[in-house]
């Protein structure tokens, strides 16, 4: 009998060599689909990407690069993971933040609607919600507080637009703390756990903002990735907004006492003055669990740092590397003035 053997669904991924593209990348492939994978590597690792993704190094700004990609490949789907996260950072680097995660965002759209995309799929943030009623649900109107949540928000904005204008289908998660392997364990501005990690292996003291009573429910990696991964099969969740994550939110301070518990130590925190932030930020998650019945158990915190913990210790500490694209030092945390330079 002949077996016609069926053409594998192509989809890109975008930050490929980054923390949870490379997760959603896996899971893709385990689902049989073509990935092709785009990454600028300025915070993501090449060896990170997984076997068997195409992977192409180039940034989502690159107004060539990108319909090239679009017209060869014909993308069914769209997974835009690509951004620079550092959200406290966002208040001082506002042009680098604008460029990268909404310029870039919309020429990724722009391609899309242009070349038959079925499917946008778009990592948020809870950035979005600003200070807000707790805990934060899709339903609330967002009040982004800084220029990442801005951004974000204003590509969510873009992508109901570009359904309603082109029939460009979108699905938007708003992940939050999310940690796990591959997390960049050397970026001084983002990713608490990841911070602390990296601290104790090389004998520093984990830095607090204020008194650490700031609370955040922090989402281990294999709670986030699979649901994003799996929306392209599931097309009564396309046109919806979905937050993705932990339930159980924690002081930053018992986070530190315990990563501390994890690598066996003593908890050893140095604080630091307060910054402007929201406080307190956790999620609802009943919209998700209602489009996603199959969604596990979220995994503990006490699982999901044993896990990273594992992981980070066979990877070695890093050494942040500083940025270099300061556009307003007024203000800065004088802890981060050490590892920042001012833009030429």
């Amino acid at each position: 009998m002949l077996v016609i053997e069926m053409p594998k669904p192509s989809v890109l991924v975008t930050g490929a060599a980054g923390f949870i593209g490379s997760h959603v990348c896996r899971h893709l492939l385990k689902d049989g689909c073509a990935v092709v994978g785009l990454d600028d590597l300025s915070g993501g690792f090449a060896d990170q990407v997984p076997e068997g993704v195409e992977f192409v190094e180039g940034s989502i700004n690159d107004d060539k690069l990108v319909p090239e990609l679009f017209a060869r490949h014909r993308f069914e789907t769209v997974f835009h993971l690509a951004a620079y996260a550092a959200e406290g950072l966002s208040h001082f680097i506002k042009r680098f933040n604008y460029t990268n995660n909404l310029l870039g965002s919309v020429n990724l759209i722009n391609a899309a609607v242009n070349h038959g995309t079925k499917l946008f799929v778009f990592t948020s943030s809870l950035a979005v919600y600003g200070r807000n009623q707790l805990p934060m649900h899709e339903e609330l109107v967002p009040a982004p507080e800084d220029p990442y949540g801005i951004a974000k928000y204003a590509v969510e904005l873009d992508l109901k637009e570009s359904r309603e204008i082109f029939g460009l289908n979108y699905a938007i998660f708003r992940p939050h703390n999310v940690y796990g392997e591959h997390q960049n364990l050397g970026d001084p501005y983002r990713n608490v756990v990841g911070i602390f990690m990296n601290r104790i292996m090389r004998q520093e003291a984990l830095t607090l903002f204020g008194d650490g009573s700031q609370t955040r429910a922090f989402s281990y990696i294999d709670d986030v990735a699979p649901a994003i991964a799996s929306v392209r099969t599931r097309p009564e969740a396309w046109n919806q907004v979905f937050n993705v994550g932990a339930d159980t939110p924690y002081q930053v301070r018992q986070l530190a006492a315990a990563v501390a518990a994890e690598f066996g130590v003593a908890p050893d925190l140095q604080f630091l003055p307060e910054r402007n932030e929201v406080k307190h930020a956790y999620c609802s998650h009943e919209k998700i669990r209602r489009f996603f019945p199959s969604t596990a158990a979220p995994i503990s915190l006490e699982e999901g740092l044993r896990r990273m913990g594992a992981w980070a210790r066979q990877a070695g500490s890093r050494t942040g590397k500083p940025f270099g694209q300061v556009e307003v030092a007024r203000g800065m945390p004088e802890s981060w003035t050490a590892f920042s330079q001012a833009a030429p």
